[in-house]
């Protein structure tokens, strides 16, 4: 599976089905480019276990402050459309993954 891009307009069928890891990063953020790389790996490594998620909280601001996002990168793992679990901060990738199977 390939890493989606996420907007206010359709970001609730993006994380309705399944499990799905959604990053809010902005272009400015450095840890937010550190991270990039991680969730490549991820989805090609889990890509049929987690669906993993981008959105942009500069252009897409009411989305994230629905979900009370106040610092950059915030992961957030949602189960058919309900959030279980959320990570603050860059993540080395065997953190992320354990942080995606502990909340399955």
């Amino acid at each position: 599976m390939a890493i989606t891009h996420a907007t206010d307009q359709d970001f609730a069928q993006q994380i309705e089905k399944g499990l799905v890891l959604v990053d809010f990063w902005a272009t400015w953020c450095g840890p937010c480019k550190m991270i990039a790389p991680v969730l490549e790996e991820l989805d090609a490594e889990m890509g049929e276990e987690v669906k993993i998620v981008k959105l942009d909280v500069d252009n897409n601001q009411a989305t994230a402050a629905e979900y009370q996002v106040m610092s950059i990168p915030t992961l957030l793992l949602f189960k058919d459309g309900q959030q279980v679990a959320k990570t603050v901060g860059f993540q080395p990738k065997e953190a992320l993954a354990e942080f995606i199977n502990n909340n399955k």
